[in-house]
């Protein structure tokens, strides 16, 4: 179960660009968009840990987290660079998660979390023509919109079946654990 997180990538090493030699266009840029969150395990798994916290009015919920990421995308492509060690705060955005699981910090530190996430996904299209890029924010909102639906439809519901304090102990100690690790090769070299 642990394996995959061996293998682990830094925050920006997953951009499907990088992957296959693709010239920006409105079609890369929405394929890019939608598999970035998906293909990087620090963002998805943030995205898949939300269905745990247990938020009521889980519509507004999604519809803030997926604003607040949208405007820190927009304004990681305004001020690039801007935010040093960027792949330590989003090991301090798991790390704030695990917490909020645990009841140990409020659940609304998820909505900065989520901007840092949408701060350091922009970073992957800086210097792309502005057509692409918003092709590129368009899949972004709709991967990570699905990604929060799965999250809060078959995490809670497989969660609610099989979960129980203990194991969500163990899960927060393990989504801890990641994002001190990020945050330690991101500060450690």
């Amino acid at each position: 179960m642990l394996l995959p997180f061996c293998f682990a990538t830094p925050a920006l090493a997953h951009h499907v660009m990088e992957a296959f030699p693709m010239k920006p266009s409105p079609f890369t840029g929405l394929l890019s968009g939608l598999l970035h969150p998906a293909l990087g395990v620090d963002h998805l798994l943030f995205l898949m840990a939300i269905g745990l916290v247990g938020l009521r009015q889980q519509f507004r919920w999604v519809i803030g987290l997926l604003a607040i990421g949208l405007i820190g995308a927009l304004l990681g492509l305004a001020w690039p660079n801007s935010l040093p060690g960027a792949e330590a705060w989003i090991g301090i955005s798991l790390a704030i998660e695990a917490l909020v699981l645990l009841d140990r910090l409020p659940k609304t530190l998820l909505l900065p979390a989520i901007g840092l996430h949408g701060f350091v996904l922009s970073a992957s299209v800086l210097g792309w023509e502005p057509t692409p890029v918003i092709f590129y924010l368009f899949g972004l909102l709709i991967s990570q919109g699905l990604l929060l639906w799965i999250s809060l439809k078959l995490v809670k519901n497989l969660w609610s079946n099989w979960g129980s304090a203990a194991k969500l102990r163990i899960f927060s100690g393990i989504l801890f654990g990641i994002g001190s690790s990020l945050i330690w090769s991101t500060l450690v070299p």
